[in-house]
């Protein structure tokens, strides 16, 4: 009996990786090639994209762009708005719009709101977002309290009041579509960066709701949780296997929407939470935590020796 009962065990651990293996396949690359995913120049004439002039969001822009679809830039730096603008424009024979604003203050909604009237937008991309400048314990971060305000500011305020911003017109038209950047590190415990996890599991589990909301409305809401991407944030200079370069990343993610509402959007991402998650099903809590926690804690630790370096020398 115990012979059978593991034999159906292992049965069912390898249908369902093996669904899981199929599934991931049909978002990455089959859907797209049926044309399943979602075709972004009918969504409407303009894209808002938050945190537009590096990593991520900026290849979101130029993406869009390069579908000639018109593209509002929000981001904190006026000059970098203005170039990246410039080259979209030059580049792509498209409108632009840029709206300098700090998105770890929270008094920017009504000029945003004005901005951004009477503008079809058919698609937001809320992208902006921070972390800590390296892994800590929660009460050691460098000026907490203020640092823990524009982590909340700025990861989840802005996805909320913006999505709050552009929902009724595209209410209206019965078409949009919001992709939300969550995080890998949404779908585990984080230690030393638990702020920012717990930030990003709040864009995880509003994407999920808003998604089911909206629906019935013809708006699709997707919510992509990246691991490292090369980008100023993950200090992340090189392109590897499993840290592709932004462009890389949004070409990728683009071929699952409409596709998957949650997805790592790049295939090894994918199989990353893929792979986290089936962990944590069937192994002891402890396991993974552990060896988040001691990843988590080598990478303070060696934060810490490099700002103590200069002192010493």
């Amino acid at each position: 009996m115990w012979e059978l009962i593991g034999r159906v065990a292992v049965a069912f651990v390898l249908v369902k990786v093996g669904w899981s293996i199929v599934k991931g396949l049909y978002g990455s690359f089959l859907a797209a090639a049926l044309g399943l995913n979602i075709d972004v120049k009918k969504m409407g004439k303009w894209a808002v994209v938050t945190g537009a002039t590096d990593g991520i969001g900026k290849a979101f822009a130029f993406h869009l762009a390069r579908r000639g679809i018109n593209i509002v830039l929000v981001s904190r730096t006026p000059y970098k708005l203005q170039n990246v603008a410039a080259e979209l424009s030059s580049k792509y024979n498209v409108e632009t719009k840029i709206i300098d604003v700090d998105f770890t203050s929270t008094s920017i909604y009504e000029r945003i709101t004005k901005e951004l009237e009477g503008l079809e937008i058919g698609i937001l991309i809320n992208n902006v977002g921070m972390s800590y400048d390296y892994p800590e314990y929660l009460t050691d971060i460098p000026d907490g309290n203020a640092m823990c305000q524009r982590l909340i500011n700025c990861n989840i305020l802005s996805l909320t009041m913006m999505s709050r911003i552009v929902l009724p017109g595209m209410v209206e038209r019965r078409k949009g579509l919001i992709i939300n950047l969550a995080s890998l590190s949404a779908t585990i415990p984080a230690p030393f960066l638990a702020i920012y996890a717990a930030t990003k599991s709040y864009v995880e589990s509003l994407s999920e709701s808003m998604a089911i909301e909206y629906k019935s409305k013809g708006i699709t809401v997707q919510c992509i949780l990246p691991g490292f991407v090369v980008s100023n944030m993950s200090k992340i200079k090189r392109p590897s296997l499993m840290a592709p370069t932004p462009t890389a990343y949004v070409s990728s993610t683009l071929r699952t929407t409409g596709v998957e509402k949650r997805t790592g959007g790049y295939a090894l991402h994918k199989l990353q939470i893929y792979v986290v998650e089936l962990a944590a099903q069937y192994l002891p809590g402890f396991v993974l935590s552990n060896i988040v926690y001691g990843q988590l804690k080598w990478m303070r630790d060696r934060a810490l020796k490099k700002k103590q370096e200069p002192k010493a020398q």
